[in-house]
């Protein structure tokens, strides 16, 4: 959906209005509902229409067909396989046992928060990294009285900013495409990964947001604001979730520990479906180059639904089925959350928001802010589209040949390090704050928390670390 009309500052308008109506309502659904639904009136003025020119109904179904992609398509049908694979651990009785015997070695708050934290190193990616930490940690942080907004933290805190920290995984091919397309001084796509590689000791704020989250993991660094009524909730009353809550992966099978097997194979029926997805991800990065997770867990769920039936922990084929449509709806609002924050990038980039920012702020890229007023601006850009990758394709072209003139047209240049590091680490930061970012849906898929109790949360944290990166920007 694209529109020829500027829109200026009002292109700002349906993002705003989210954001009100979610810190206000604390309803995710309803606030990226109405947002795309006043973007939808401000992009489809027609005359001819019925209702004061304005057609609402048509606009929403144009704006869904221009929003829900493949590429929507392929993570609504993940999700849904993990909301199967998780209903399976839960009959085979798995997630109590694993919960069990992990806490006869002392699941305290700080060790399953830590361990959370230490496994965002081991899966890069993402969107894999949530979705497979999430429900393997989530019966331990549940256990040891660990709220779902901050499990929903970690596992956020621990996805794109891990990745922008390796250059040779897909969000460096992608950089590196980028820089290579502007040109310059860089000639090839491998002079331009090796820019971005070098631009890394320069990307404060993943790396200083790593750093926190380590520290609050630990409780070095107490919580604060509205994480710590959280915390204090569950560690109180027990609660991992407050009244009135909506989780992003229900709990319609029932709590995960009243479900239990006289005899549960840890291995056989918890530890070798993680290996095969585990296995399947890496073999085909290696063969193909690419990760295939969406064949990963179709390959658990059909390992673990066979283990399951031969061993008659489900009744018949009905059961079965049952299981896994038990499974896909408790999903659904995390697939209806993807979908209308796929539809509000849509109305947002529609209307010209970022174009707007960018133009708002050329006067601010001298010499001596640069770095910082780059990193404040694709942090913007990012937060009201919730795109980290779409922030970098707007950004590069933007700063790249400005940096290259404060160096001299030389690409090997700390200002250009600092100033290709700002884009990357402000594109970090809207992908992890933003309501409307699919790694923050589906952080709250993993953690199964309520996205908006997530956001609101989490959010402190984000300007805190943010505002650090800015400062440290602003005298290196």
């Amino acid at each position: 959906m694209e529109t020829a009309i500027s829109f200026g500052v009002w292109s700002l308008v349906p993002l705003i209005f989210a954001l009100i109506t979610a810190f206000w309502t604390r309803s995710a659904i309803f606030s990226l509902f109405s947002g795309s639904l006043i973007g939808v009136m401000m992009m489809g003025y027609n005359p001819d229409a019925t209702m004061w020119g304005l057609d609402p109904a048509g606009g929403l179904v144009k704006l869904i067909a221009a929003s829900l992609d493949g590429e929507f398509i392929r993570i609504s049908v993940i999700i849904i396989f993990i909301g199967i694979l998780f209903e399976l651990f839960k009959r085979a009785g798995v997630l109590v046992a694993f919960a069990n015997k992990f806490s006869k070695t002392g699941t305290s708050p700080k060790k399953v928060k830590f361990t959370t934290w230490l496994m965002g190193f081991f899966i890069v990616d993402d969107y894999f990294s949530p979705l497979m930490t999430g429900p393997i940690m989530r019966p331990l942080t549940d256990k040891a009285r660990v709220s779902r907004e901050k499990l929903a933290f970690i596992l956020d805190s621990t996805t794109a900013s891990v990745c922008v920290l390796v250059p040779f995984m897909s969000w460096g091919a992608y950089l590196g495409g980028l820089i290579a397309k502007e040109g310059g001084p860089v000639n090839g796509a491998s002079e331009a990964i090796a820019l971005f590689a070098a631009s890394i000791p320069y990307n404060i704020y993943p790396m200083l947001l790593i750093f926190f989250t380590m520290l609050i993991a630990l409780e070095i660094i107490p919580d604060y604001g509205f994480m710590r009524k959280a915390e204090t909730r569950a560690r109180e009353e027990g609660k991992v979730l407050r009244d009135g809550a909506i989780p992003m992966v229900s709990d319609e099978g029932g709590d995960i520990f009243e479900q239990q097997q006289d005899k549960a194979y840890l291995f056989w029926d918890f530890g070798l479906p993680i290996i095969i997805v585990f296995g399947t991800v890496i073999v085909s990065y290696l063969i193909f180059g690419s990760l295939l997770i969406l064949e990963a867990f179709i390959m658990a769920v059909i390992y673990l639904g066979s283990s399951l039936y031969i061993k008659k922990y489900v009744k018949d084929f009905s059961d079965l089925t049952e299981i896994g449509v038990v499974g896909a709806k408790s999903v659904m609002s995390a697939i209806i959350i993807t979908a209308l924050a796929y539809c509000i990038n849509t109305v947002t980039k529609g209307l010209g928001a970022a174009e707007f920012i960018m133009s708002f702020s050329e006067s601010f890229m001298t010499p001596s802010l640069l770095v910082a007023s780059t990193f404040f601006i694709t942090a913007v850009i990012s937060f009201c589209t919730g795109t980290s990758w779409g922030a970098f394709a707007l950004m590069i072209p933007f700063v790249l040949p400005i940096a290259y003139g404060f160096s001299g047209g030389v690409a090997h240049d700390p200002i250009v390090y600092k100033a290709l590091a700002a884009v990357v680490g402000g594109g970090i930061f809207g992908d992890h704050s933003s309501p409307v970012s699919d790694t923050s849906v589906l952080a709250s898929v993993g953690a199964g928390s309520d996205h908006m109790d997530h956001v609101i949360t989490q959010l402190p944290y984000a300007l805190m670390v943010g505002a650090g990166t800015i400062a440290l920007y602003l005298v290196i």
